[in-house]
């Protein structure tokens, strides 16, 4: 009988070259290696050849799922080859770590603050070797040689003197786990192994190899909480493998460790092809001459620096003088190219999984949307089956929390049958299926069941409606009825204006893209004809003694309203709405901001002709009002849009003689509401205006020919226009007057 030790770094290339090859030497009936001793019963899937890496073991608390962990594999993790060696071989494996039954019950103490050493035990042996980061000290040391099987003593070695110096863990988690693993080796060896190989974190050697009595490890064990925990395998990414990505066994670049893997022999010069290759193929300059002389550089440099060949350090650097010119956009798109190399593994479908992540799979295999880790664009026409029911898979999706797809707005189209996603799946989403699957085992029954209980717990109408949007997109007929008798119900009891105004816009996209889904709504329709009605009702009464604050929310309310409502192309719909807004507009008791949008609206819409405008203009430009409030009124009227006053002399001429009458300390204090004002006109816009104001040579339309303008005191409001108008030109035009 004999136990081999097997220090390793988790995701090391180098350490998986040497571990296979002495596993292949050594020939064990029995391998132990850390990991999840709940995830036995899937360790045999590792000959499977459907189980493709990067993927990792995911443990869960069926009671809660989001309480998960998982245990990522690449194809140069070390675990991963014994796992593959066990399966093709036929040999006994289990995993050894502390089981994660414990651990979840333990978690709070896994968040520990240790001194440096043992935080970072091997910083101190590679400042000791002359370099500046833990990380390229091993991969220069370990990752990059050849086959070694003297790798592990020499490792074993190593760990030996540093524990010696940092002392006994102080981490009561850390102990328990290197008990535990004591523990299995005892039973491995009392069952009668010959050959027992243990794979495990290079720190956790030296506790191994001395087994002190196996009552004080029981003692350690003893009475620790447990409770029932759930695996299986998911696709895992490259990206996930970074430290970028906050994993705490991370490596800087999982694509330059995967290629260490594949190309034993000229791994340098390989690399650097592929970076050509890469450039090339973006139509960036990239020859056989930069290969080779960035393959020189690349070895001088790591001459100078006394290394043993050229590492990812010095090929980066030479990728940048020789490739890249020293320009960081090329680098950027090898970094995300070739170092990480974005990576979705797969996973076959016999692996055990709970009901609603089958029907997920089987949906994605159906409708041939395969599931990828990379950014993905999917335009889908609606009108054709197939494409109607991948909006649906998406929308269902979402719904659960699992956002495989985001929607973008689809330019160049009109119409509702064109829908554009961008797909990026991430592997966090296995976690989000198996805490929706208490909703349902399939995705439509746990849809369903979903919204029923966001219906009930809603309280307001707007949460309803876009409820019943979701759900309509989502095609869950069976939630429509209740939901509507819903809505109608809380719609009867709403008294608030800015809650019937922001219900109407999702209700009134349902009824758009009803027929784009073969949805009846019949019923719907009459929803909508209530709420309309009570909104119109409501809105002269709504704009009455609103404060400020409110005052802006509820305008954004009534921009949209009005788009909803002409949406609708209803006649009768439309009168209503626009006799609201002229009974708002007119009304003194209405807040300036929101009369003057509805002044703005009734104008666009040609309800009111210019010359009404400009009657309203003028009463509410009146000496007699406050100028506080006229401003507050032009910024509704005149939002988002300068033409209205670059485009009709009548409005121009009524706001700038009001401009032009307010006092100096008046127009300071008034400065910022109109500038808030101009900034929402665009660029063309802005340059109109302030060349009209230069043309009209300082003086009123209206004004008697007495009325003079003292040159000298009009150019000190140049810079204030200037800022107001955002131009160039107005003191070149006044220098020409």
């Amino acid at each position: 009988m004999s136990v081999h030790l097997f220090g390793v770094r988790h995701h090391g290339p180098g350490c998986a070259r040497s571990l296979a090859a002495a596993l292949a030497a050594l020939a064990p009936d029995c391998i132990l290696v850390e990991g999840p001793p709940e995830a036995d019963a899937l360790a045999s899937f590792a000959g499977h050849a459907e189980l493709v890496p990067p993927v990792a073991l995911l443990l869960y608390a069926p009671a809660d799922p989001q309480r998960a962990v998982f245990y990522p594999f690449a194809e140069y993790s070390p675990e991963w080859q014994a796992l593959r060696h066990a399966a093709e071989h036929g040999v006994n494996l289990r995993f050894c770590d502390l089981p994660q039954a414990y651990r979840f019950a333990l978690r709070a103490a896994d968040d520990k603050k240790d001194d440096d050493i043992h935080d970072d035990p091997l910083r101190w042996l590679a400042q000791a070797a002359g370099y500046g980061d833990t990380e390229t000290w091993w991969d220069h040391l370990v990752e990059q040689r050849g086959d070694s099987l003297d790798l592990f003593a020499a490792i074993a070695e190593m760990m030996t003197a540093l524990r010696n110096e940092a002392g006994p863990p102080s981490d009561d988690v850390e102990i328990k786990r290197e008990a535990w693993m004591r523990t299995a080796i005892r039973q491995a060896v009392k069952e009668g192994r010959e050959r027992i190989a243990v794979v495990c974190g290079a720190w956790h050697v030296p506790a191994l190899a001395t087994l002190p009595s196996a009552k004080s490890d029981a003692d350690l064990l003893k009475g620790l909480a447990k409770e029932k925990i759930a695996a299986t395998w998911v696709p895992w990414t490259h990206g996930r493998l970074t430290f970028a990505s906050g994993y705490g066994a991370g490596v800087t670049a999982p694509g330059w460790y995967r290629h260490l893997w594949r190309h034993r022999e000229r791994a340098g010069l390989h690399w650097l092809t592929e970076v050509a290759t890469l450039l090339r193929k973006h139509d960036l300059d990239a020859s056989s001459a930069h290969v080779i002389e960035a393959a020189c550089l690349a070895d001088t440099l790591a001459a100078l620096r006394d290394r043993p060949r050229a590492g990812l350090d010095e090929l980066m650097e030479a990728v940048r003088a020789v490739f890249c010119y020293d320009s960081d956009a090329p680098l950027r798109l090898i970094r995300r190219e070739l170092l990480v190399d974005e990576a979705l593994g797969t996973v076959p479908d016999d692996v055990p999984a709970v009901p609603l992540a089958q029907d997920v799979a089987a949906q994605q295999k159906r409708l041939r949307m395969p599931v990828r880790a990379d950014m993905t664009e999917l335009d889908l026409d609606l009108r054709q089956p197939a494409h109607l029911e991948k909006s649906v898979l998406l929308h269902r999706l979402a719904l659960l929390g699992v956002p495989w797809g985001r929607q973008q707005s689809v330019r160049g189209r009109t119409g509702t049958f064109h829908e554009q996603w961008q797909l990026a799946w991430a592997p966090e989403f296995a976690v989000d299926l198996i805490a929706a699957s208490r909703w349902g085992a399939t995705l439509d029954s746990a849809a369903t069941a979903l919204a029923a209980d966001r219906a009930a717990q809603a309280h307001t109408l707007p949460e309803l409606t876009r409820l019943m949007e979701t759900i309509l997109l989502a095609d869950l007929r069976a939630a429509v009825d209740p939901l509507i008798a819903r809505i109608q119900e809380v719609g009867t009891l709403t008294p608030d204006l800015g809650l019937l105004l922001a219900a109407l816009p999702s209700l009134v996209n349902v009824l758009r893209y009803g027929s784009a889904r073969n949805v009846d709504t019949q019923a719907l329709g009459s929803v909508v004809d209530g709420l309309l009605a009570r909104a119109c009702i409501a809105l002269p009464y709504g704009l009455r003694g609103v404060a400020d604050d409110a005052a802006a929310a509820l305008l954004g309310q009534i921009i949209a309203a009005d788009q909803a409502v002409r949406l609708l192309q209803d006649e009768t719909h439309a009168a209503a709405w626009f006799d609201a807004l002229e009974a708002g507009a007119t009304s003194d008791l209405s807040h300036p901001l929101l009369a003057g949008r509805c002044g703005r609206i009734l104008t666009e819409q040609g309800r009111w002709d210019s010359e009404r405008a400009a009657r309203q203009l003028a009463l509410r430009c009146s000496p007699t009002v406050p100028p506080l409030v006229t401003a507050h009124w032009l910024e509704g009227f005149l939002q988002g849009s300068g033409a209205l006053l670059a485009h009709s002399d009548p409005l121009w001429n009524i706001v700038n003689g009001w401009l032009l009458a307010q006092p100096d300390h008046v127009f300071t204090e008034l400065l910022p509401l109109l500038r808030r004002t101009v900034a929402t006109f665009s660029a063309p816009e802005r340059r109109e205006l302030g060349q009209r104001a230069a043309q009209a040579g300082g003086t009123l339309a209206h004004a008697a020919p007495a009325t003079a303008v003292d040159p000298v005191r009009a150019r000190r409001v140049l810079p204030i226009l200037h800022t107001l108008f955002g131009t160039q030109s107005l003191q070149e035009a006044i220098d020409g007057e």
